[in-house]
């Protein structure tokens, strides 16, 4: 079940975060504009395709985390253009009438969640920006899939790192004032550690380029994110050793994840 509405309007000039993600997953939604900043990217970060895939995976992993532990509504925020293993299906294999609200603010991104899940009565898309946290929970409240009364699974992976340290809280307090106790929120963010300066001054300058620079963090201000949230086990860990499963789909891909920090944390 997906919003209705007019078609909306693409910028074709600049590049788009969720159109370079979808082009280092090797997906066709994409453009030139994008492909040109995502291989600037690749020259610094070389694995970005396999982190890309190893980031999936960690969505995968922490969806099936959340359904096994009773939560049935999921909001993802920076959902990105659809591919294998969304969040939905994901939880659906769980939870069959679990609900799912992915938003973005990408327009293509609104534009396929459409045609994808315009026969899904569980699942639907939004176009908002997370930097707006009110219009956020205001289009999940009223696509009626979302009752923030009972717990709900908050995604927000590769997010945060869009987000200044001022912005931080922003963002983030009304999020999780809106939420029941027993929800949780799963999050990955970009590390500096282990990382040489050179290389992360070029990932950041390319990300200049686009209307969504990127922040790269230690492991301490990435841990702010969590705020009020208590950190399930492993905590927060890079992301190769965040509870990896034995289904190969999602076994990790050894030190390619040490380039991003992820972890769950639940609201008592």
């Amino acid at each position: 079940m997906a919003e209705g509405g007019s078609t909306p309007e693409i910028d074709l000039t600049r590049p788009s975060v969720a159109r370079m993600y979808d082009y280092y997953l090797n997906g066709k939604d994409n453009y030139q504009v994008d492909r040109e900043a995502a291989e600037r990217v690749a020259r610094a970060m070389p694995e970005i395709g396999e982190l890309a895939k190893e980031n999936r995976s960690f969505l995968r992993r922490s969806v099936r985390y959340m359904a096994r532990r009773g939560i049935r509504q999921f909001l993802d925020i920076g959902s990105g253009l659809p591919t294998v293993g969304n969040t939905h299906e994901i939880a659906h294999e769980i939870v069959p009438d679990a609900r799912v609200v992915y938003v973005d603010s990408d327009p293509v991104v609104l534009v396929h969640g459409r045609a994808l899940l315009a026969t899904n009565e569980f699942t639907t898309v939004a176009q908002a920006d997370m930097r707006r946290p009110a219009d956020v929970l205001d289009h999940a409240r009223s696509t009626g899939l979302i009752d923030f009364t009972a717990p709900v699974g908050v995604l927000m992976i590769a997010m945060t790192h869009f987000l200044t340290l001022e912005e931080r809280e922003g963002v983030m307090a009304p999020l999780r004032e809106a939420l029941a106790p027993g929800s949780h929120l799963a999050a990955t963010h970009v590390t500096t550690e282990g990382h040489a300066p050179a290389a992360v001054d070029q990932i950041e300058n390319a990300y200049a380029a686009t209307p969504t620079p990127i922040y790269f963090r230690n492991k301490s201000d990435i841990a702010l994110f969590f705020d009020g949230f208590e950190l399930v086990d492993p905590g927060l860990v890079t992301i190769d050793t965040w509870n990896p499963e034995n289904d190969e789909t999602d076994k990790p891909a050894k030190q390619v994840g040490k380039w991003l920090y992820g972890g769950i944390g639940r609201l008592s």
